[in-house]
C-alpha cells in the first residue's frame, strides 16, 4: 500500500493503556509498531500511557524532556497530575509521556460529574478499573489542552481502546482543535456475548446492546466505549470482522480498518529459523522425555508438537474445535500401521494453586538424569581416550564400570512409575469445573499408552522459569504447527507469529487476521495458513476439516514438511509493519482533513438508532458525516454536548 507523507507542522500523540505495560495483544501492537511511526515522525510522535511503577521500571527509561514537553510537564504539576517522560525501551526508542493518573483521584468524584453533565455519561457501582480509566482520561485531556498550545493546531489524537477512550469525549465537548482517531481492537459486549451465545454472529443484527449491558453489567464501560466512537473524527477497527460488530453494537460504521502487522526485524533469523527450529525442538524434546517416559516412550524422531494458545477463552478461543478434532485425530491414526506420536499443548493461563506433584517429580528426576549422565559423560570420554591412546579399543567393563552401572539403573528405577503422564501440569483451582479437563476427559484424551494423540495442557503462560525452560518465541519455533480455531478473535497474533517464526498455521475467518487471508492472500494453504470457514458452516464441518488437515499434515515426511515451513517463513512478508502502517497514515491524513475543512469541531451523539444500521461488507475511506442522532429518555443514554 502506498504511504502518505505527513502534513508539515502536524504532531501525533497515541495513547493507549499499554504503553509500556503488558496486559494483552494492544501492547504488541504498539511497541511493534513503534518503529515505523518514529521512522514517518520522527520527534512529532509521541505514546501516551499510564504511569505504572512496577512495569514502568522494567520498560522506561526517564529522561530529560525536550523544552516544550518540560513545560507542559510543568503545567501539569500545577494542576496537581504527575508526568514522567523518557524512551520505551524498545526498538526505535519512541518518546514517551506517562502519566500517574492516581494523582487525580482526588478529583474523581469531580470528573464523574463532568462526564455526567456534559457527556452524559454516567459511571454505576463501584469498579476499580473504571474510576483508573476515568482518571487517565481526563490526565491526558489536561495534557492535550497543554498540548495545543506548544505545539500548534495540527495535533492528531489517536486512542486505543475504551480504557483511553475518556478523554475523546472530554475533547469534543471542550471544542480542541485536535483531529481524533479511534481504534476499537475489540469490542466490550462482544467479548462477553460470544462467550455465552454461539450464535453471535448471526444474532448479531438483533441484539439490544443498552440491554446487554446491563444485563453483563458492564455498562459504565459500554458507555465509555460508545461515546469514545461517537466522539472521533475517524472511527477505526482492526478487522472487518470487528468492524460489522462496532457497527451493531456500537452504532457507528468504521471509517478504516486498520490491521495488525508486525516487526519483521524481531523475528528475523534468515537461513538459521531451520536450525533454530532444531535446537528449540531439543529442549521441547526433553520436556517430553521429563513428562512421558517415566511411564512409557516412543519414538521422538517420529513426533510431531502441536499448541494451540492465547486468553482462557474456552468457547472464544476454539479450544473446543481442538480438543474435538484431537479426538478424532487420536481414532484416525489408530488406523495407520506405523502412526507417528502427536503431542498437544494447550497453552493459556488459568487459577492454579501451584504445580502438579506429579509434574514436578517428573521432570526434577529427569533433570537429575541429566546431570548424572553429563558428570559421567566426563570420566567415560577421558576412559575412552586412554585406552585409545595406548592403541587398542575399550572394553565395555572400563567403560561402565560397576559404579557407574548402579548410579545409572538407580536413577533410572527413581524414575519408573505405572501411573498415566498427567495431562495438566498444574493443580487447577477448580479442577471439577475447568472445561478443558472436563472435555479431555469426556474425550478420553488422558495419554494412555496406546493412544498416538498425547495432550500436556499447561495452565500458564511460557516462559524460561516454566516447565520448559524456553521463552514463547522459542517454544513456538520448537513446535511443528501452531492451530487457532477461534469463533471470536478480533485480530489474531498468535498464528501471524507462528509464520514468522516459520510454522505452519491454522486459523478461521471468524477471526481478523483469518478474514484478511482469505480477501488478500488467495495462495494461503499452500503457503501453510488454513483459514476455518466458521462464519458459514457448522462446528461439525470445521472440526472435520480440521482434523482431515491435521491427518494429512501427519502423513508429511521431513522434507515436505521443511518446505512448508519455508513458505510459511516466506509469507510473513506481506504482513508487516512496513506494510500495514499505511492503513495508519491513512487514517491520521483523514482526520487531518476533516478537522480542517470544519469551523467547529464535529459533536456527535453516541447513539444511532438500530433501524438505520446495514451489514457491513466492505470497509472503506467512508464519509466521516455526523452519524443520525436519536432521542431517547433513558436518562443512562451518553450524549455528546452539542
Amino acid at each position: 500500500m502506498e504511504s502518505v507523507s505527513p502534513d508539515k507542522g502536524s504532531f501525533l500523540v497515541e495513547v493507549a493503556w499499554e504503553v509500556c505495560s503488558q496486559i494483552g495483544g494492544i501492547y504488541t501492537v504498539i511497541k511493534t509498531k513503534a518503529p515505523n511511526m518514529v521512522e514517518r515522525w520522527k520527534d512529532d510522535y509521541l505514546l501516551v500511557g499510564p504511569y505504572h511503577q512496577q512495569t514502568s521500571a522494567l520498560e522506561f527509561e526517564e529522561t530529560n524532556p525536550p523544552e516544550y514537553i518540560a513545560k507542559i510537564v510543568d503545567d501539569l504539576s500545577h494542576v496537581g497530575i504527575t508526568a514522567h517522560y523518557g524512551r520505551w525501551l524498545t526498538d526505535g526508542r519512541p518518546a514517551v509521556l506517562l502519566l500517574d493518573y492516581k494523582t487525580r483521584y482526588a478529583r474523581l468524584g469531580d470528573d464523574k460529574y463532568f462526564l455526567w453533565k456534559d457527556n452524559g455519561i454516567s459511571i454505576e457501582g463501584e469498579d476499580g478499573e473504571v474510576d483508573a480509566v476515568v482518571a487517565f482520561g481526563f490526565c491526558v485531556t489536561e495534557l492535550l489542552q497543554r498540548l495545543t498550545d506548544h505545539v500548534g493546531p495540527k495535533v492528531i489524537a489517536h486512542f486505543h481502546e475504551w480504557m483511553a477512550g475518556i478523554a475523546l469525549p472530554r475533547v469534543r465537548h471542550l471544542q480542541l482543535p485536535i483531529a481524533t482517531v479511534f481504534t476499537t481492537h475489540a469490542t466490550q459486549l462482544g467479548r462477553y456475548i460470544a462467550s455465552n451465545d454461539p450464535n453471535f454472529y448471526t444474532n448479531l443484527p438483533n441484539i439490544n446492546a443498552d440491554e446487554a449491558a446491563r444485563h453483563y453489567t458492564i455498562w459504565s464501560k459500554y458507555a465509555i466505549e460508545r461515546a469514545a466512537t461517537h466522539s472521533a473524527h475517524i472511527f477505526t477497527t482492526v478487522s472487518e470482522v470487528t468492524a460489522r460488530e462496532a457497527e451493531f453494537l456500537l452504532g457507528r460504521k468504521p471509517e478504516f480498518v486498520l490491521p495488525n502487522g508486525l516487526n519483521a526485524h524481531h523475528f528475523t533469523a534468515l537461513h538459521e529459523f531451520q536450525n533454530l527450529h532444531l535446537k528449540y525442538k531439543e529442549r521441547i524434546h526433553e520436556f517430553t522425555m521429563g513428562h512421558f517416559f517415566p511411564s512409557y516412550s516412543f519414538d521422538l524422531d517420529r513426533t510431531l508438537y502441536l499448541f494451540t494458545s492465547g486468553r482462557y477463552e474456552y468457547l472464544n478461543k476454539g479450544m473446543d474445535l481442538f480438543i474435538e478434532s484431537l479426538c478424532r485425530l487420536n481414532e484416525r491414526l489408530k488406523t495407520l500401521p506405523k502412526p507417528p506420536t502427536v503431542v498437544a499443548f494447550i497453552i493459556t493461563r488459568a487459577p492454579t494453586r501451584s504445580l502438579n506433584v506429579t509434574s514436578l517429580q517428573n521432570h526434577l528426576r529427569f533433570e537429575e538424569l541429566k546431570t548424572t549422565c553429563k558428570e559421567m559423560e566426563q570420566s567415560l570420554g577421558q576412559r575412552i581416550m586412554e585406552s585409545a591412546a595406548r592403541g587398542r579399543m575399550p572394553s565395555y567393563e572400563e567403560i561402565f564400570t560397576e559404579d557407574v552401572q548402579l548410579r545409572l539403573k538407580r536413577s533410572i528405577l527413581a524414575r519408573k512409575t505405572t501411573q498415566w503422564p498427567p495431562v495438566v501440569t498444574h493443580d487447577l483451582w477448580e479442577d471439577s469445573k475447568d472445561p478443558v479437563l472436563n472435555h479431555l476427559r469426556h474425550r478420553n484424551l488422558l495419554n494412555g499408552p496406546n493412544d498416538p494423540v498425547k495432550v500436556v495442557f499447561h495452565p500458564d503462560f511460557i516462559s524460561l522459569t516454566s516447565l520448559f525452560s524456553l521463552d514463547y518465541d522459542q517454544f513456538v519455533r520448537g513446535c511443528h504447527m501452531g492451530i487457532f480455531p477461534s469463533y471470536y478473535e478480533p485480530w489474531g497474533y498468535t498464528p501471524l507469529e507462528c509464520l514468522a517464526l516459520g510454522l505452519p498455521t491454522v486459523t478461521t475467518d471468524l477471526s481478523g487476521f483469518g478474514a484478511y487471508v482469505e480477501r488478500h492472500v488467495p495462495d494461503a494453504l499452500q503457503n501453510g495458513v488454513l483459514v476455518l470457514n466458521r462464519s458459514k458452516v457448522a462446528a461439525e464441518n470445521c472440526i472435520e476439516q480440521l482434523t482431515s488437515y491435521l491427518l494429512r499434515f501427519c502423513e508429511l515426511n521431513r522434507r515436505e514438511r521443511i518446505a512448508l515451513r519455508n513458505r510459511a517463513e516466506r509469507i510473513t512478508e506481506r504482513f508487516t509493519w512496513d506494510v500495514m502502517a499505511a492503513h495508519y497514515h491513512r487514517a491520521h491524513t483523514e482526520a487531518l482533513r476533516i478537522i480542517s475543512q470544519t469551523k467547529e469541531p464535529r459533536a456527535t451523539s453516541p447513539l444511532i438508532p438500530r433501524s438505520g444500521i446495514e451489514n457491513l461488507d466492505t470497509v472503506s475511506v467512508a464519509s466521516a458525516g455526523t452519524p443520525a442522532v436519536t432521542n431517547r429518555s433513558d436518562p443512562h443514554t451518553s450524549h455528546s454536548k452539542r
